[in-house]
């Protein structure tokens, strides 16, 4: 029987659909859900332009055929495709901070993203005294926005090699009107990063070991891979962050690079530091943490 919109009259209908088909699709959740229903509801609340914390109230109300059409597009592009969710839909959450994205970034997730509202405590002991901070490999522009948003007296460079994704962050930092606290540069690493010294450098960059990127989901595949590839051990852009890290940071400086389930590998690669980890909801292997005095020359 061939499914069309005659098929579902109330989004209670879609869910149940939408649930069975990602389900059946062996969907990989990895872009803000982390299953088919949460999924499933989030992609029909977005399409209906309904509020996203609030189905409830709607599950039986009747929807117009043009309506159902709509979803079950969705539906098909999410089972079908395997669109990751955050490119159908153009956003992306972290925490309570919506971020515009799509396919020329990746999509924006982070264990650092959690660590910022507590302003990085214990280690940084007065949140007003930081003045500058250096974010690598922005993507989106997600951490350094909310980077200035809670550090209110600093001024966040934030910089990134792809040419597309600047442009996506710049969008976003428009969006939250932080173009005169936010300055988006064109580098490869610290290349062109200004000579002065920061309070703080934060980096999410990519961390994948090439054995991982073989194996990756298909909605991973439709990210950006420079975004994502951190050579061999994952490492290869680590290497030079940490390596540079010293010269630019202030003798009270802090280093915190996040390298997902990479532990094992970042432990090997820098066997002469004592990497300080740093607790997420993942756990502590997910960030590290090096202060000034403990990096090299």
């Amino acid at each position: 029987m061939n499914i069309t919109s005659h098929s579902f009259t109330t989004i209670r209908d879609l869910l149940r659909y939408a649930v069975t088909r990602f389900n059946t699709a062996e969907l990989f959740f990895g872009h803000g859900s982390s299953n088919a229903l949460d999924e499933a509801a989030y992609l029909i609340l977005h399409t209906l332009k309904l509020p996203l914390d609030k189905i409830e109230p709607f599950f039986d109300a009747r929807l117009l055929p043009e309506e159902v059409e709509a979803v079950l597009t969705v539906i098909d592009k999410r089972s079908t495709d395997r669109v990751p969710a955050a490119y159908i839909t153009n956003e992306a959450w972290l925490g309570s901070y919506r971020f515009y994205v799509d396919e020329r970034v990746i999509v924006p997730r982070s264990f650092i993203a959690e660590l910022i509202p507590d302003y990085f405590s214990p280690w940084v002991q007065n949140p007003d005294e930081i003045s500058n901070i250096l974010e690598l490999c922005t993507g989106s522009g997600c951490l350094p926005i909310m980077l200035a948003d809670a550090f209110g007296n600093a001024h966040v460079d934030t910089a990134d090699i792809s040419v597309d994704a600047l442009a996506v962050a710049r969008r976003n930092v428009e969006d939250y009107d932080l173009q005169d606290r936010i300055t988006l540069i064109e580098s490869d690493l610290y290349t062109n990063v200004p000579d002065k010294k920061y309070d703080l450098i934060i980096t999410n960059p990519p961390y994948v070991n090439s054995s991982s990127m073989d194996k990756l989901p298909q909605e991973y595949l439709r990210e950006p891979q420079i975004a994502l590839a951190g050579g061999a051990d994952g490492m290869d852009l680590v290497r030079k962050i940490v390596a540079g890290a010293k010269k630019r940071l202030t003798p009270r400086g802090i280093l915190m690079v996040e390298i997902g389930n990479e532990r094992a590998y970042a432990e090997a690669a820098f066997p002469d530091l004592e990497l300080t980890w740093v607790t997420t909801s993942a756990g502590d292997d997910m960030v590290f943490l090096l202060t000034a005095d403990q990096l090299p020359d």
